[in-house]
């Protein structure tokens, strides 16, 4: 009796063993094994309109049937139904629906990186900001034109390009408008060190004014190796008090950046930003300047440079001169061979 006893004790325990491993298997397959079918990492987006309906149809594009059935078991326990959190979420390779779950539910956003370019208007940088984040191009365009905003920041709507940086900025995807602008503003004033500060001074400029400064630089060349001339030679116009006379604001002040050719007719545009008409820099920046451009007004060549003109050439290069003579002889150069091209 007592060996039939020993031998049933043995078999009940071995049973035991085997559904203890045969549960650990299960949970092993369902909740902790690798969620997603991809070899790759892969993006969840929760917006603010998502339910948990809609995060299922998300990540089921994602899961492996069992691992989303995994997750729906451990949302439905915990419920994450009332815990919905927007978010950009990565969905690694390796992580099982127990580890995404907690993700999601503790609402760790993954960061990504927001690219600020060198754009040549104000809508334009909306429109490319809100293609990577959760907000609205309208609301941010709303918001950076208006005077209030933009007095807020301590600009004006004219100057409010100035206090963008182009840089790629590491960013949740969930940041709202005001949150976006107080980013840029903190990273304009990190640009802004004590030594751009003092040179800025010592060219006789405000951080905004050589901003616009180097916008027309932006403008001007694409020729890094020149844009320190670029440079010196507005500054030698602006302090012989001579229009600064720059085709590129021309454009501007017309809103037909299409123009391949500026016509004496548009030089008389009434606008403030038409340097052919009126004296000194314009309102604000016609573009937002790169980050080497406004290096380069504070880094700026010292010649006796006061006329330039594109090379006949086109290279995106220019002819310099210090004397109307010598730049008229230029200018023909270059007229003549718009003309050969058809150019108008």
């Amino acid at each position: 009796m007592k060996k039939k006893s020993h031998k049933g004790i043995k078999a009940i325990a071995a049973l035991l063993v085997i559904l203890l491993l045969a549960g650990a298997a299960t949970g092993y397959y369902y909740f902790l094994s690798a969620f997603s079918k991809e070899h790759e990492t892969q993006y969840l987006y929760v917006d603010r309109d998502d339910t948990i309906d809609s995060v299922y149809t998300k990540l089921s594009v994602l899961a492996k049937p069992h691992t989303m059935t995994g997750f729906k078991t451990i949302a439905g326990f915990k419920g994450y139904a009332d815990n919905v959190k927007r978010g950009r979420y990565a969905v690694k390779p390796d992580a099982s629906a127990w580890a995404l779950y907690n993700i999601l539910n503790r609402g760790e956003q993954t960061p990504l990186n927001v690219p600020i370019t060198s754009v040549r208007t104000l809508d334009r940088l909306a429109g490319a900001v809100a293609k990577k984040l959760e907000l609205d191009s309208l609301d941010l365009l709303k918001a950076i034109t208006d005077s209030a905003t933009c007095r807020k920041y301590g600009y004006t709507c004219e100057t409010m390009p100035s206090m963008f940086i182009p840089d790629s900025y590491n960013m949740y995807w969930t940041v709202s408008v005001e949150e976006f602008l107080d980013r840029m503003k903190k990273e304009c004033e990190k640009f802004w060190t004590d030594e751009r500060l003092q040179k800025a001074k010592l060219v006789g400029l405000t951080p905004v004014e050589v901003s616009t400064l180097a916008s027309i630089v932006t403008e001007e060349t694409r020729a890094t190796q020149e844009k320190p001339t670029v440079a010196g030679l507005y500054i030698n116009r602006l302090r012989k008090g001579m229009l600064l006379q720059s085709d590129p604001t021309v454009k501007f002040a017309m809103h037909d950046f299409t123009i391949r050719r500026i016509l004496n007719r548009m030089l008389s545009t009434d606008n403030p930003y038409n340097t052919y008409k009126y004296k000194g820099l314009p309102p604000g920046p016609i573009r937002i300047p790169l980050k080497e451009d406004l290096d380069a007004v504070l880094n700026y060549e010292h010649h006796d440079y006061i006329y330039m003109c594109a090379k006949e050439d086109f290279s995106g290069t220019h002819n310099y001169a210090r004397t109307e003579a010598e730049h008229m002889a230029n200018a023909r150069r270059y007229h003549q061979a718009l003309n050969a091209r058809g150019i108008k």
